[in-house]
């Protein structure tokens, strides 16, 4: 499994072990499953512009993790999935009106939002840490002492680094990411304060001199769906819980994250 790295490879493993057991459409449910079945499409708000979650590629359609998880769940339903590209602010009053059925698009939990739609389990990493050289020691705050950091001026992530590193940590601080980026590859500072989003996009050859040393703050990426849809909401988890013991999940994310899921994600399970 390890050879396919791409988005059609991990839907494509995902529906050759979903063979034979997709509900038929036409079978009752007590809730919005109902409406899905019956017109025979899932609606799902994706990203449109957050890469590598979901944007546009050079042939104008649509690429991303988010988006390889919205087919894998209309494979486990067994319809034809309806893309409905949003942006963030969007993505909420969406399903809350029933224009769309779910969210799957870089989607945190907080209090507030628990007040208005339930959530999936964790299905992806969104997290701000420290990262480095993989033959840098640094395995705790502690290790900090002494180090460069690149940071973006700001940023919650310069927040959270200012709470934990000590008073000898030394801390460049940036007005943007690319910067941050250019002195930590050029080796003015020898570690970047950063979430794995920024990671994400370094190229390959970077990615194997990098490395998350501490989690400054994780927030995973959960899927959304209206209050009071249980078996929509079960049918979710059921896919999403499928997908993380048969390593499909893990396969996405080394392709669009370029790392593998945390325990976070991966023993989040519902």
């Amino acid at each position: 499994m390890k050879r396919y790295t791409g988005i059609f490879a991990c839907v494509l493993v995902y529906s050759i072990a979903l063979a034979g057991t997709l509900l038929p459409a036409a079978e009752s449910r007590a809730d919005s499953l109902d409406d899905i079945q019956s017109r025979r499409a899932v609606r799902v708000a994706v990203p449109k512009d957050t890469p590598p979650f979901g944007s546009e590629n050079p042939y104008k359609t649509l690429e991303g993790f988010d988006i390889s998880i919205a087919k894998m769940v209309s494979l486990e339903l067994g319809v034809k999935l309806d893309m409905v590209p949003l942006a963030s602010s969007e993505r909420i009053p969406q399903l809350l009106n029933h224009h769309v059925d779910l969210v799957i698009s870089s989607l945190g939990k907080n209090p507030e939002r628990l007040k208005q739609i339930d959530f999936s389990q964790a299905y992806a990493p969104f997290y701000l840490g420290i990262f480095g050289a993989p033959n840098l020691d640094v395995k705790s705050a502690a290790g900090l002492a002494g180090k460069t950091i690149a940071v973006l001026k700001g940023s919650i992530e310069e927040t959270e680094l200012t709470k934990v590193a000590p008073p000898t940590t030394i801390i460049k601080h940036f007005d943007t990411s690319q910067d941050v980026v250019k002195s930590y590859l050029s080796g003015e500072s020898k570690l970047l304060a950063a979430g794995n989003v920024l990671i994400a996009a370094f190229t390959e050859k970077q990615v194997e001199v990098t490395q998350l040393k501490i989690v400054l703050k994780d927030s995973p990426c959960f899927i959304g769906v209206n209050k009071n849809e249980p078996a929509l909401l079960a049918k979710v988890n059921t896919m999403l819980t499928h997908i993380k013991q048969n390593g499909v999940l893990n396969i996405n994310a080394q392709r669009w994250f370029k790392a593998p899921l945390p325990d976070s994600v991966l023993l989040h399970v519902e």
